[in-house]
C-alpha cells in the first residue's frame, strides 16, 4: 500500500473532502498510485490527516463514482486499471484487449444449443425450431471483469466449448473458415441491474453501455446476434465522423 502525500487546507474554500480526493486523483494520473494499488484505507487515512471519517469517505465516493476506484470486499480500495478505448469498428474484443497486452479472459456462464424462439430463428434466417446456441461470458481484461457478452448464432457453427476461455468467438468461427463481412450495430446506455452489478464488480445502478450487433458474412447470411453490456467505469467506444 502506498501512503499518498495529502496537505489539507482548512482554510481554503475547496472543501476537505475534494481536497482529499484532489490529490488521490493526481497520484492516481502521475502513476504514483498504478492499476491495482491498494489504496490508504478510510480509517488510517482520517487518522493521518486529522479529519473524520465521513469526510475521507466522501473522497473516496468520490474516485469511485469517477471509476478511477475500486472498493472489493476482503480487499480494499482499489486503483481501476486504465479505462479500455475501444474504435467502434467490426472487431473482436478479445483481439482488440491482446493487442493492447490487457491480457483478455473469459467465465463461460452458458454454453447451451436449444430449439430456437419464432423471433431468434426468423432473426437468424434459419427454420422454425432449428438448434441456436447461446453463449454468456464474462470478458476479464488484465483480471479485471470488463463486460457481460451474450451470443446467439446457428447451432452449426458452434465453436469447440473448451476454446472459448482463452479465445475470441470470432477467432474460433474464422478457424471453421467463417469470416464476419459486416454488421449493423446500436450503441446505448442503461444502469446494472444486481445480477451484473455482481458480475462486474460494480454496485447496482452502476451506469453500463450495451451494444447490439447483428454480424454477417460476405454471402449476407446473418451469423450472429450479440448483445453485450460494458462497465461504463472502464469502457468507452471511440468513432470517427466524415462528410
Amino acid at each position: 500500500m502506498t501512503e499518498v502525500s495529502i496537505e489539507v487546507d482548512r482554510t481554503s474554500d475547496v472543501p476537505l473532502h475534494q481536497q482529499v480526493s484532489a490529490a488521490l486523483r493526481a497520484a492516481i494520473a502521475s502513476g504514483e498510485l498504478g492499476p491495482g494499488a491498494r489504496v490508504e484505507n478510510e480509517i488510517d487515512l482520517a487518522t493521518r490527516l486529522g479529519l473524520s471519517r465521513p469526510t475521507v469517505r466522501r473522497a473516496m465516493e468520490d474516485l469511485v463514482h469517477a471509476g478511477l476506484v475500486t472498493r472489493r470486499r476482503g480487499s480494499g480500495t482499489i486503483v481501476s486499471p486504465s479505462q479500455v478505448r475501444r474504435r467502434l469498428s467490426l472487431t473482436s474484443l478479445f483481439d482488440d484487449l491482446e493487442a493492447e497486452g490487457r491480457k483478455p479472459t473469459s467465465t463461460v456462464l452458458e454454453f447451451s444449443i436449444t430449439p430456437g424462439s419464432a423471433e431468434i430463428t426468423e432473426v437468424l434466417g434459419l427454420e422454425p425450431k432449428a438448434g441456436v446456441l447461446t453463449i454468456r461470458r464474462v470478458r476479464y481484461a488484465s483480471g479485471e471483469p470488463l463486460a457481460i457478452l451474450t451470443n446467439e448464432l446457428p447451432a452449426e457453427y458452434a465453436p469447440e466449448y473448451g476454446t472459448l476461455g482463452t479465445s475470441g468467438l470470432y477467432a474460433s468461427l474464422r478457424e471453421q473458415g467463417i469470416v464476419i463481412a459486416g454488421a449493423t450495430q446500436r450503441i446505448g446506455a442503461r444502469l446494472a441491474t444486481h445480477a451484473e452489478a455482481d458480475l462486474l464488480g460494480e454496485r447496482p445502478g452502476a451506469a453500463l453501455l450495451t451494444l447490439e450487433r447483428l454480424a454477417y458474412s460476405a454471402s449476407g447470411r446473418i451469423i450472429e446476434r450479440a448483445h453485450h453490456v460494458y462497465r461504463a467505469s472502464l469502457y468507452s467506444f471511440d468513432m470517427s465522423i466524415g462528410r
